[in-house]
């Protein structure tokens, strides 16, 4: 199972583009370089992996986005890469992502064992899962969000073959509290799923979860955050530390 919530060369790269990217922000197209560190992988209040590395890269134009995030388990095996399209437009978001964590790293010594092969997409066989999602959030006076996201082709199958269509409904609102950043999470699967390991309505993702820069120096600070996840439907708990560089 999948997903709660970037270096080297390509640095140098990174550098090189920045005066451009200064020029093209004006016009509307803004990048995202960024990547967290995390003491363990939760996803949807599901415990995927453990200390792992997710770098994110993004470009935005206008309402519309396109965003790839990956995570590598530090001392593991776990793989993945989720590309996504985004568009907002008002209070509403529509996006259509691709996650693929079927995959291990080259070099372990169980990847030979493992179908590697990510360029595969006929969709009774594919190890692609493909997702729709459509967010709305009531106002800035009132953040609260409100998702409803569902798995329309690839490996999400019942016994049968045929497609589970498994959905996730998640609710956040945001908030401060003495300077810190808080979010508070609500994730249901609202009716059967072998993906999420339920077999009827369940609330799987009681989440808080908080973040604070660190003031590292005076032109560098460190956005830490932590988050304390419950799986009602599972009866698990999680703690998840991290730290965001960008």
């Amino acid at each position: 199972m999948k997903r709660a919530l970037k270096t080297g060369i390509v640095i140098m790269g990174i550098a090189f583009l920045v005066p451009s990217l200064k020029a093209q922000e004006k016009k509307g197209v803004s990048f995202q370089v960024s990547g967290d560190v995390v003491s363990s992988y939760v996803w949807r209040g599901a415990y995927n992996a453990g200390a792992s590395v997710q770098p994110t890269l993004g470009v935005s134009i206008g309402n519309f986005s396109f965003t790839a995030w990956g995570s590598e388990e530090i001392s593991g095996t776990h793989k993945e890469i989720d590309l996504t399209a985004a568009y907002s437009f008002g209070k509403f978001g529509i996006a259509v992502t691709d996650y693929w964590w079927d995959g291990e790293k080259i070099g372990n010594e169980h990847a030979k064992e493992t179908n590697n092969n990510y360029f595969h997409f006929d969709n009774h066989t594919t190890s692609h899962y493909i997702e729709t999602g459509l967010n709305y959030k009531i106002s800035e006076n009132f953040p609260l969000s409100i998702a409803w996201n569902t798995l329309f082709w690839g490996a999400d199958k019942k016994g049968n073959g045929d497609q589970n269509y498994s959905s996730y409904v998640e609710l956040n609102y945001p908030f401060e509290v003495k300077g810190i950043a808080l979010n508070a999470t609500l994730g249901i699967s609202p009716y059967d799923s072998d993906l999420y390991g339920v077999s009827s309505f369940a609330v799987c993702n009681l989440a808080l979860g908080a973040i604070k820069d660190i003031k590292i120096s005076s032109s560098f600070s460190l956005p830490l955050f932590a988050k304390l996840i419950f799986d009602p439907a599972h009866e698990d708990a999680h703690m998840v530390l991290g730290f965001t560089l960008r």
